[in-house]
């Protein structure tokens, strides 16, 4: 789903930044510590292996901008696609992760900017003579510059960080996508499982009536009619169960939004099936490509080799230049005022021109080495994510498999032949060859294969909630919002 933020975090920090982001270099530097401690561990960036980039650091270029690659698809559900709407626009955590992410946005004018100048005033106690009088005050401006470079990498650190935020924030919308979807699944089933138990009362009080009509006639026992009473009422107590669980269905989905916990929902009508989605191996790839959660660890060893850079550039010296003026007074003493000195009493004015020293160098070693290894821990993070990742797609479409399975299995088979025992059990109780407790048994088995069969489709629906949500896009069908 495209945001409605369409331009890209890069786009909106030189936004921000205004002409000192000009300094930014491209991303595609290349920026690995030389130094590197006893270890037996390669360097980072020979273990950093990301798709596409055969182990050299990870550059991002403009198709990795977010958004691109809808989060999600209602499949057909018009309600769901509107309750997702309302829910990524009203969801506390969501907002909470765009405030996030646009705050990192607004701290790249703030790594760009150069410090701010120093104005100093010293007010002598006793005025220093000089030969054209006493100095009374001096008033200094000086500007510092860091060291070429600096502001640049700073502003790429920020930079790729406020991407990786925006990568997370598209996370926190994804998982809220998941979150509606199963709780919307689980209250449909709930109105498809009331559905169903109403028919089975109807069932049961022609059955009941059927029992009375044949105890009437004489054909039939008392007892029927009391086994046909104690079932009908069985019937009644799960209504009311199934109702309780809708309020507590209804009470969780809205807890999602920012709506009153108490807000009821009309009946979800169910809705076809999507196709089954492809193989775990394409949709793995499309996680790898997709999946905010990936793409912000790859955004992790962007910024984590852009630090690398700047610790390296730490050891260049920053320059400050300034500017002093020098108040002084007409000289007072007799010689100064019998032969007063050319420029007498005349202000001075001076330039200054200043370099710090980095003479420390166990100071700069140790801080490349450690942004090094917090790219080392970058790396290991982003194949960590992409392991879940996997993982979660083949169990999730394992799972949706054998649900596949059980389905075609339930609609194709069970279910007709549940039916069609039910009917013949029917008929035989009706001429009498047949016991009531072979109709009720054939009414329960219905019910639970009518109730199973719901149960089936809200598990493939939920399990292509969660696979979308492994992938980080659509994986079945054509329909998004």
């Amino acid at each position: 789903m495209k945001s409605k933020q369409g331009r890209t975090t890069a786009a909106w920090a030189v936004a921000l930044a205004g002409t000192s982001v000009g300094a930014l270099g491209p991303s595609a530097r290349v920026l690995i510590a030389q130094e590197s401690p006893p270890a037996v561990h390669p360097p980072p960036a020979a273990r950093c292996v990301l798709p596409g980039i055969e182990g050299r650091p990870f550059v991002a270029g403009p198709a990795d901008a977010p958004g691109q690659v809808a989060a999600y698809a209602a499949y057909g559900d018009e309600r769901l696609a509107a309750l997702i709407e309302e829910g990524l626009a009203s969801n506390p955590q969501v907002r909470a992760a765009w405030s996030a992410w646009q705050a990192s946005l607004h701290r790249v004018p703030q790594a760009t900017a150069r410090p701010d100048p120093m104005l100093m005033l010293t007010q002598h106690v006793q005025p220093p003579e000089t030969r054209v009088g006493p100095q009374i005050a001096m008033l200094s401006v000086s500007q510092r510059f860091p060291g070429f470079g600096k502001l640049g990498l700073q502003g790429e650190v920020a930079a790729s960080a406020a991407v990786e935020q925006e990568e997370l924030h598209q996370a926190q919308r994804a998982e809220l996508v998941r979150l509606i979807k199963r709780a919307w699944y689980d209250l449909a089933f709930i109105d498809r499982a009331l559905a169903i138990n109403r028919e089975s009362e109807e069932l049961l009080e022609r059955y009941e009536a059927l029992a009375r009509t044949r105890y009437a006639q004489g054909f039939g026992l008392q007892a029927d009619v009391v086994r046909m009473q104690a079932e009908y009422t069985r019937a009644l107590s799960r209504r009311d169960d199934l109702e309780h669980q809708r309020i507590d269905a209804e009470a969780t989905l809205n807890s999602l939004f920012a709506r009153p916990v108490a807000t009821s929902y009309e009946t979800i009508e169910p809705v076809a099936l999507p196709p089954s989605p492809g193989d775990a191996e394409s949709l793995a790839a499309t996680g790898r490509r997709v999946r905010p959660e990936i793409r912000a660890a790859m955004r992790r060893i962007e910024t984590r080799q852009h630090a690398v850079a700047l610790a390296r550039r730490a050891r260049w010296p920053d320059f400050s230049v300034g500017v002093v003026w020098g108040a002084l007074l007409g000289r007072g003493d007799p010689a100064g005022q019998a032969m007063p000195p050319p420029d007498n009493g005349q202000d001075v004015f001076s330039l200054t021109a200043g370099v710090n020293l980095p003479v420390f160098g166990q100071r700069y070693g140790a801080g490349v080495r450690e942004a090094a290894e917090s790219v080392e821990q970058a790396c290991a993070m982003y194949e960590g994510t992409v392991n879940d990742m996997e993982r979660a797609v083949r169990s999730t479409l394992s799972r949706m498999r054998s649900t596949e399975r059980q389905l075609a299995l339930f609609e194709d088979a069970l279910l007709p032949q549940t039916e069609q025992a039910m009917y013949s059990t029917e008929a035989a109780y009706s001429t009498g060859t047949a016991g009531v407790l072979d109709l009720l048994d054939g009414e329960r088995k219905l019910l639970d294969v009518r109730l199973g069969l719901a149960r089936l489709r809200t598990d493939y629906m939920k399990a292509l909630a969660d696979l979308e949500r492994a992938v980080g896009s659509p994986v079945a069908g054509e329909d998004t919002p």
